[in-house]
């Protein structure tokens, strides 16, 4: 049968900061950076992070395909929240995934995102993988890689069967190339002269790379309709392009200035803005660059024609709100220390006992549905809440996350410690039955109203600065409105 990409999704944070932002408080300092201080970049809200996105990210590329044949979830990224506790696990609770399916992270340089899509087209056994790359990468203020990087994640589901992006093959070429780098334990990438980089990564390194490649993969860079580079670097993608033979006008667009540089999930988030304008019969190759090259040749199918309407990147995009609070971001990013006061100074700790006990309802938001009532409700308890017939031991899991919601009631609340005051939170109904208490996201003033209907997102809870370590659930967000 044959192998590629089933189905596609991404996730964009909301909120897009202005480079003019970020300029204006730094020009006094460092007025070479006027010209990278055009558009805006993606920015994560404070309780968002590699994992989050890249459960949002899932859940879009999850849309029409049924959760039962992912047999393993790959993560990718430079930013991983932990060191040791696998990423991808988090990701596959959240998904409520089947516990008997596979989990992977990958990692150690911005290839990898391709490097994990490698895998995954590569795997023989003929079931469907999640692949997804997500990064949230910190920088110095004042640099250049601050006004160019932007928080993004991408997913493809892969295996055999109606695929939307046949795989025609792969060629990979490994140097130690050290155009940047970040040291274990370090916050920040330490980068080379960027003249350097142009001439003897992408001009030597990548351009012979991209010719052997292809003489490899038996096909002519003239017949490639889409070439997708993830260079942000000022005319390097055009350069790059045009020295590897490829024709005008094939090399994908880098999202700079709606995104920025989304590190080792932006070939992959590249890919999927192709795809959603690719027409069945285009031949498109992914490039991944970053300590070698990965190239992947994929056609698109007429089964592209038939992909149930998603978010995507398009709709990831058009879902933007402006931001021009720079210190709020690095507030959020913790690279600002403000007097958060006494209320913050509550502890935070996670009993690792009873998340594992409570897992399905903490990570996977499962409630539980009376088969003797139809009573929904959360949390799944042994005795039922519906107050006419207490039955015991009835309840069947019953998954909320993808139900929307609407507003009961709600309370902006000024004096709990929150980074982002107030504290939105309140009740609500799910469509379908079943209430709790839940805080909310990606709102501001006027977005909270009763009756507004929310869909559910994954993100962080709370943070135990004393242990390091993350809590995560769910909130509810004001769901998108359709175009």
């Amino acid at each position: 049968m044959t192998t590629g990409i089933l189905s596609f999704g991404a996730y964009i944070p909301r909120r897009r900061l202005s480079r003019s932002a970020i300029y204006a408080t730094n020009a006094w300092f460092a007025p070479g950076l006027k010209g990278l201080s055009k558009g805006e970049r993606a920015i994560a809200d404070w309780d968002e992070d590699p994992i989050t996105m890249a459960v949002e990210a899932a859940r879009d590329a999850l849309t029409g395909i049924d959760r039962a044949t992912i047999a393993e979830t790959i993560l990718a990224s430079t930013t991983f929240p932990f060191a040791d506790r696998q990423n991808a696990g988090i990701v596959k609770e959240a998904l409520t995934l089947s516990d008997n399916s596979g989990t992977m992270d990958v990692g150690g340089s911005l290839r990898a995102g391709t490097t994990a899509l490698l895998h995954a087209l590569g795997s023989s056994d003929g079931r469907s993988r999640l692949c997804i790359a997500a990064d949230l990468r910190l920088s110095r203020p004042a640099s250049e890689a601050e006004l160019l990087n932007g928080d993004s994640s991408a997913a493809l589901v892969v295996g055999q069967g109606a695929v939307i992006a046949r795989h025609c093959g792969s060629h990979t070429v490994s140097v130690d190339f050290v155009d940047h780098y970040r040291a274990a334990g370090s916050d920040y990438d330490y980068g080379w002269e960027s003249r350097w980089i142009r001439d003897e990564g992408y001009h030597g390194v990548l351009v012979d790379a991209l010719k052997s490649g292809l003489a490899v993969l038996g096909t002519q860079a003239a017949d490639i309709d889409r070439v997708i580079i993830p260079l942000v670097m000022r005319g390097a993608v055009a350069s790059v392009a045009k020295k590897a033979g490829f024709r005008d006008g094939a090399a994908a667009d880098v999202l700079l200035e709606q995104v920025g540089d989304g590190g080792a999930g932006h070939s992959l988030l590249m890919l999927v803005a192709a795809l959603e304008a690719a027409k069945p019969g285009e031949k498109i190759l992914l490039v991944g660059f970053g300590q070698g090259v990965d190239m992947i040749l994929l056609e698109a199918t007429d089964a592209l024609l038939d992909l149930p309407a998603r978010r995507g990147v398009a709709g990831s995009i058009a879902r933007r709100s402006p931001d021009s609070n720079y210190a709020r971001w690095l507030f959020h990013r913790g690279q600002l220390d403000l007097e958060r006061g006494m209320r913050a100074e509550s502890d935070l700790k996670q009993p690792a006992t009873a998340l594992w006990r409570e897992r399905k309802g903490v990570m996977g938001l499962v409630g539980g549905r009376c088969t003797r009532t139809g009573t929904v409700q959360f949390p799944k308890t042994e005795i039922s809440v519906n107050p006419n017939d207490h039955a015991r031991f009835t309840q069947e899991d019953y998954p909320l996350a993808e139900r929307r919601a609407t507003i009961v009631t709600y309370t902006a609340d000024s004096l709990s410690y929150t980074p982002a005051p107030p504290l939105y939170y309140g009740l609500i109904d799910f469509e379908g039955g079943g209430r709790m208490k839940v805080e909310f996201a990606d709102v501001e003033e006027g977005d909270v109203e009763v009756g507004r209907e929310l869909e559910m997102v994954f993100r962080i809870h709370a943070v135990d600065e004393r242990r390091n370590f993350k809590r995560y659930f769910w909130k509810a967000a004001p769901a998108a409105t359709e175009a």
